[in-house]
C-alpha cells in the first residue's frame, strides 16, 4: 500500500474519532465505522461485529468495556428526529472486528493495521501493514503445510515422509540448496522452521507450491512417498522458475526478523490496547 493510500484512508479513520468528555478514552461508533469498511448493509456488518464479540469472550475479557450499545437520535427531515441503535466500540473492539473481517479487502487491511497501533504515524502504519502481509503469509503457509501432512498420511506417508518431502521441496526452491543450508545462510537456529525467517514473497512462493501439491494430490489420486515427492518437487521448481522470470532469486533474499518475536510483540501490544481503552463502567 502506498504511502498516498495510507494517508487517505489514515485520515478518514480519524476523521470518525471520538473521545469521551474529560478522558483520553477514544472510540468509534459502528455505523460511521460500517461505511469506512465498506459495508453496505448494517445487518451484514453486525454479524462481523457479533464475530468479534464472540472473539473478545474468547479472550477472557470483559464484552462490556469494549461494546457499549447506545441509542442515537438522527434526522429524518424536517426538523424530525428518530432514534437509532448504534454501538460504541473501543480501539480494541474496532481491532478484533477488523481481525474478523476480509483482509483482503484494502480497508479491512488497513484498519487492522491503524487500530493495532496507539500511533497514527503514516511510516509505523506502512510498517506494520508490512509485517501484517509476513504473518498471514506465514499463517496460510501453515495451513496448507498441515493439510498436505494430513493429505498425504491417509496415502500412505507418514510424518517423517512428509519431513523429507518438504525437504526435498525447498531445495528445489532454493536452486538446490537443502534446508539446513539456507538456515546455515540465514544465521538461524536450526531447530526452528525456515518459513520463521523467510520474507513474504519466499513464503508465499513456498505456499503456492504446497497448495498445488495439496490439489494434485487429490486430483490425480497420488499415492505414496515417490509420487507425492516428485509432485512437490515439480511444483517447486515451476514456481522458482517464476520468480527467477521476475527478477528474484530464492536463496538469494535476505533473512527477515524472526516471526514468533513479532507474534510475542503484537500480543502484548494486544494486551496494552485491550487495558488502556476499555470504556468506563456505566454509572447506574
Amino acid at each position: 500500500m502506498k504511502q498516498e493510500q495510507i494517508m487517505q484512508l489514515q485520515e478518514q479513520f480519524d476523521k470518525i474519532r471520538e473521545t469521551l468528555p474529560e478522558t483520553d478514552i477514544e472510540f468509534w461508533f459502528a455505523r460511521d465505522l460500517q461505511k469506512i469498511l465498506g459495508y453496505e448493509r448494517w445487518e451484514n456488518f453486525s454479524k462481523t461485529i457479533l464475530k468479534a464479540t464472540e472473539a473478545c469472550k474468547q479472550s477472557a475479557v470483559a464484552e462490556s468495556d469494549h461494546f457499549r450499545g447506545v441509542t442515537k437520535m438522527v434526522p429524518i427531515g424536517s426538523g424530525a428526529e428518530r432514534p437509532l441503535k448504534d454501538i460504541m466500540l473501543t480501539r480494541y473492539a474496532c481491532y478484533l472486528i477488523a481481525q474478523n473481517g476480509d483482509s483482503r479487502k484494502e480497508q479491512i487491511a488497513f484498519a487492522q493495521t491503524y487500530f493495532a497501533l496507539q500511533t497514527r504515524k503514516a511510516e509505523l502504519i506502512e510498517e506494520r501493514l508490512l509485517l501484517n502481509r509476513r504473518m498471514q503469509a506465514r499463517k496460510k503457509l501453515r495451513e496448507s503445510e498441515t493439510e498436505l501432512s494430513k493429505n498425504i498420511y491417509e496415502r500412505g506417508v507418514d510424518d517423517q515422509g512428509f519431513g523429507r518431502i518438504r525437504s526435498k521441496g525447498d531445495s528445489a526452491l532454493f536452486g538446490g540448496k537443502t534446508t539446513k543450508q539456507m538456515k546455515a545462510i540465514m544465521q538461524m537456529p536450526d531447530y526452528r522452521p525456515l518459513a520463521d525467517f523467510l520474507p513474504t514473497v519466499t513464503i508465499a512462493a513456498k505456499n503456492l507450491a504446497t497448495e498445488i501439491t495439496n490439489h494434485n494430490v487429490e486430483e490425480n489420486d497420488l499415492i505414496g512417498e515417490d509420487s507425492i515427492t516428485h509432485e512437490h518437487i515439480q511444483n517447486n521448481k515451476s514456481v522458482r522458475k517464476m520468480l527467477l522470470e521476475r527478477g528474484v532469486v530464492p536463496e538469494k533474499l535476505s533473512a527477515e526478523e524472526d516471526l514468533k518475536k513479532l507474534e510475542r510483540r503484537v500480543k502484548s501490544s494486544e494486551k496494552k490496547m485491550i487495558k488502556e481503552s476499555k470504556l468506563p463502567k456505566d454509572k447506574k
